[in-house]
Parts: structure tokens; sequence; C-alpha cells
């Protein structure tokens, strides 16, 4: 898809099912080859990213497929135990597979991992995580080559609750020796999915969801089954849509004490949302209030992935808006781009402050992230005339079918060639 054309104006109707969590079902993906046997994954999303983890798997020589929403990996016949240059830079968590490798084969090369350019996210706390499990870590020509031909269960006291590092200790800690207990963990949903699939290996898992894990290793299973957990941060962003072009829709397959932190502020601006089970009906009319000050922290705060599609549906509303980003600190690329539509929105540091109920007008864009990306959709929505927006690669990497679903709710969207 080179380009994405929406022309805002209508309002939006109907229903969708939202696709399973592209950032539960990558860790997953790489963790199914601890136990060297056959994992199925249902609910799982057809996104450039996961194509790029079953393209690492078969590197290792795997067995790797995806049909119908359905991942098989059968990781039997892996030989592999190094992640070519080409493959770490297509996603940025491609460095899941570091825990994963190293507790199967034992050592592990990789380079640096690539990804959307949100400011530095050091992979130090998931190579010290490694270290204390008992890995030796050195580099060599922009390579990481890591090795510990017995990984030991140990204490990982993480500096801050990074959700990457949570999810590579875990996956190490199944592949160790005895009991590693880790804290201060990241307490997101995927992290609690991610313990669920290695409960189903066989391991031991106790915590995952907390701020606190306990990890003891295998036996693995032959077989493990998991169904992945429905994507919130896809959901907040058809929730942002329906506040910027107004409407009433039913998302459907969503998990909604997940989004708690989102639909308050969505709440708060007068956004209706009202949860009947698995499905959540999201209406909204042409005047929105600004939410108090948006910080965005870690779960079960503000996801800072749910920043710039708020942001975008913050232009419709009537006064100010302001928006602290504490995690990453380019989290505002979109911003510029926004701008190009008419928005008015100032930028000092890790502060952003949206002046809403301007006009906002078509324009050519272009994505600078996967999230920003989401964003200047969101805005096109509420515009006057047709937007454009390119560097679609970064939309592809996190929504399934996004156009599409966005056209069945009623939009003017489609794909430009």
């Amino acid at each position: 898809m080179s380009s994405l054309r929406i022309t805002g104006g209508q309002r939006l109707s109907g229903e969708i099912r939202v696709q399973g969590a592209k950032n539960s079902v990558l860790p997953i993906l790489a963790a199914s080859i601890l136990s060297g046997g056959e994992t199925v994954i249902t609910n799982c999303p057809e996104l450039s990213d996961v194509h790029a983890a079953l393209d690492i798997l078969r590197r290792l020589g795997c067995r790797a497929e995806l049909e119908n929403g359905v991942a098989t990996v059968d990781s039997s016949s892996m030989t592999g135990s190094d992640i070519p240059d080409e493959l770490m830079r297509r996603m940025r968590s491609s460095v899941i597979f570091l825990g994963a490798i190293l507790a199967r084969c034992g050592e592990v090369t990789l380079s640096m991992p690539g990804g959307c350019e949100l400011g530095p996210r050091p992979i130090d706390l998931h190579l010290s995580a490694m270290e204390r499990l008992g890995a030796v870590i050195t580099e060599r020509g922009g390579d990481l080559i890591c090795k510990a031909p017995a990984l030991r269960g140990a204490r990982v006291d993480l500096a801050f609750p990074s959700v990457g590092a949570t999810e590579n200790t875990m996956i190490a800690a199944a592949g160790a020796r005895g009991v590693t207990l880790i804290t201060n963990a990241a307490r997101e949903p995927e992290i609690y999915d991610l313990g669920e699939y290695l409960k189903a290996l066989g391991v031991r898992v106790s915590g995952a969801g907390t701020s606190t894990v306990t990890v003891e290793g295998g036996p693995y299973r032959a077989f493990a089954r998991h169904r992945v957990i429905p994507d919130r941060i896809a959901a907040a962003t058809y929730i942002a849509a329906v506040a910027s072009a107004g409407g009433d829709i039913v998302l459907r397959g969503v998990e909604p004490g997940h989004l708690t932190a989102v639909s308050d502020v969505f709440r708060e601006m007068g956004v209706g949302i009202t949860c009947e089970g698995d499905a959540l009906l999201v209406s909204a009319g042409k005047r929105l209030m600004p939410p108090r000050t948006v910080t965005t922290r870690p779960y079960p705060g503000f996801p800072t992935d749910a920043q710039p599609t708020l942001m975008a549906s913050c232009l419709q509303c009537d006064g100010a808006s302001v928006f602290v980003e504490t995690i990453f600190e380019n989290r505002y690329r979109h911003v510029p781009e926004l701008r190009r539509m008419g928005a008015d929105i100032r930028v000092d540091g890790r502060v952003a402050i949206v002046r809403g109920g301007r006009p906002l007008h078509g324009a050519i864009v272009a994505s600078p992230d996967l999230r920003g990306g989401a964003a200047l959709l969101i805005a096109a929505l509420a515009a006057e005339g047709t937007s454009e927006i390119i560097e679609t690669k970064h939309i592809l990497r996190g929504y399934e079918n996004i156009v599409e679903n966005l056209a069945a709710l009623g939009a003017d969207a489609g794909r430009a060639d």
C-alpha cells in the first residue's frame, strides 16, 4: 500500500471486531521456540510486525505459518541461533527473541533492533537481566553475542517497569534452572497474557500482570494452544475515531477492564462509552470538552501508545488540552504533520498544548511512526476535504485492516496507489 486516502465529514456507525493484541502476540511467538514442539496461536492479527516475527522463526529453522487468524509454529526443527541485521531492523520488538533463543540454544547473535524512532529505548535492561540469569554478553561490529550454556534462576530487579525487559526476562527464566523473581515488573495485560501462554507450555508462573513475577522453568509440554487477548490500543484508536468524526459504533471482542484509563479520559470529554460483555458501545456528538491534563504512564496509567490518537481527537474539543509525555521523548513526531492539516499544537519538551475547535483541512501528510500515523487518520476523519497519508508501512505494523474497518463504519476511506 503506497498511501491512504481519507475524505472527512462522515459520521461513523456500525460495528467491527477488534483485532488480537500486537504487543501480546509478538513475545508469545518468540517464546514458542522454547518447547521444541508445536504452538497454535488463535486471534493472531495480520500485521507486518507479525510477518516479520514469523520470518525470524523461519530463519531459525522453525516452521511458521499464519492463516485466517491462526498462527502455527513448530520449533522442533530449529537449527539457528542468530538473527541477521535485515530482520532485526524490521521491528523494534525483535529483541524479544533474545531470551528465547538464549534459553533454547545457549547462545544468540543479533544486531541492534529497528522499528519506530521514538527516542532512546535502550536494551540495557534486557541485557542486564540476561547477565543476572548467567549470560555473558559481548559486542562485536554492531552485533551482540550472548552465551549462557545453562541459565540459572536469580532475582532480577528492573530499574524501570519496561514491558519488553519484563517479557524477555520471563521467557529466559522459563528456560533457566531454578526460580527467578522479577521485581518492578511491568503490569500491562500483555505481560499477563505471556504468563498464560508460558503456563500452557507447563512453566510455573505466578504474579504475571503485577509488579512481582515468579517464574520456574520447564519441563515443557510438546504442544500448546493459546488465544491472544484483544488489542487495547487498537480499541482506543477506534474510540478516538468516533470522538473525532462523531457517530455511534460497537466494538466487539474487547476487554473493557484493559481500557479503564483510556475510557475515563474519553468519558471526561463527553464521549459515551457503555460496556456490554465483551462489547463497547461508543457514541460522540459534535461538541467535546477538553480533558484534564493527560500524562502518559506505565500501566495502569494512560498508555503512551494511545496518546497520539487521543491528541488528534482533542482537536475537536472546545478549548485547550494539555499532554505530558513521560515514556518516549520523541512521541510528538506526528505534531508537525497535524499542523499541516491546520492543527494548533505547541510543543515544549515533553509537554504539548492542543487548542481545539479550529477547522482542519485535508493535506498530504507522512506517517512518522505507528501511532502517529493512526493519529493522522483520526484527524483526517474530521477535516474538510481529502487527506492523503504516505509512509503507511508504519501503520501496517500495528493495525489490521484499519482502512477497511473505517470504511465499513461509514468513513470515506480507501487506498490510493
